[in-house]
């Protein structure tokens, strides 16, 4: 258990100083109620998922875009967003904790490179703005949609339109609700991160809104390029240092990494967090599921 005070990040968090920047391991202990299985969210496990459970080649399994874009050769487009629309729309799925816990502060902007609901869930009763990338679409020259949530329902919104004001749930990599879209292939990225490069890949009031942020990366591994290059370009404008990096056992290409990013890494897990801020399990959560995480 880590002994590191997150009293100051805490505080940051809720006051909009800092910015929580979520990756795959805030959903560890999330199983599927019928099946029992892990929900798909790591590389490797979205790889399997996507591929009847069964490894692919080395070097496909590198990471899930590269795995995606050799589907998508083979299959389709279509296949590889129906794999992810039927694993990340279906209700069976445990709650996560660190959700249950982001539900009580509910910060001012998230960003979240999962593709699943669990956050949108946080935010079911209070109304939002949604951004969502897009890719390879004809008719625009942005890659985000916009939606705003009054409370009951999303409705699509133009950057004029949007209420600013409102807290801000940024899913670069897409999610089933209200209407799918996903960031998954390599060709998607391509098209997404050169069009984020440009400018192009976030509305104007979260470009202002993002100036002199700081950001508390939670469950993201620091270890492709892919991933990295979509961090960099989603938090530029940036304070210093740039935040911080909630990585448990940290590799030699993850310190160096976060050393140019200029991001402190706090080596301690999750489970770490959450009982650092006194985070207990709701009512409902297994004991599995406590232990998964390490409760």
């Amino acid at each position: 258990m880590t002994t590191f005070n997150f009293d100051s990040i805490i505080t940051g968090i809720t006051e909009g100083k800092i910015v929580p920047y979520l990756g795959p391991g805030i959903l560890k202990g999330v199983t599927h109620s019928e099946t029992g299985a892990d929900i798909p969210a790591d590389s490797d496990s979205l790889i399997l998922a996507m591929n009847a459970g069964k490894p692919m080649a080395p070097r496909l399994m590198y990471e899930f875009p590269r795995a995606a874009m050799d589907m998508e050769l083979k299959k389709g487009r279509n296949f590889v967003n129906k794999f992810l629309d039927d694993t990340y729309s279906d209700n069976g799925w445990s709650r996560s904790l660190f959700h249950a816990w982001l539900e009580t502060i509910k910060p001012q902007y998230v960003i979240d490179v999962n593709r699943d609901c669990q956050l949108q869930d946080s935010y079911a009763d209070t109304p939002h703005i949604l951004i969502r990338g897009i890719s390879r679409i004809a008719g625009t020259d942005y890659r985000f949609t916009l939606h705003q949530y009054d409370g009951n329902c999303y409705n699509e919104v133009g950057v004029e339109e949007a209420d600013a004001s409102l807290p801000m749930l940024f899913k670069p990599m897409g999610s089933p609700v209200p209407d799918a879209t996903y960031i998954a292939s390599d060709a998607d990225y391509v098209d997404y991160i050169t069009e984020l490069m440009g400018g192009f890949g976030l509305p104007i009031f979260l470009k202002e809104y993002r100036k002199n942020k700081q950001y508390f990366f939670i469950g993201l591994p620091m270890t492709r390029d892919t991933e990295r290059m979509v961090l960099s370009d989603i938090i530029y404008a940036s304070d210093k240092p740039a935040g911080w990096a909630l990585i448990e056992e940290p590799n030699n290409k993850e310190r160096r990494y976060c050393a140019k990013m200029n991001i402190e890494i706090i080596e301690a897990s999750v489970a770490d967090l959450l009982n650092a801020v006194g985070f207990s399990a709701p009512a409902g959560i297994t004991v599995e599921e406590k232990k998964s995480i390490g409760y």
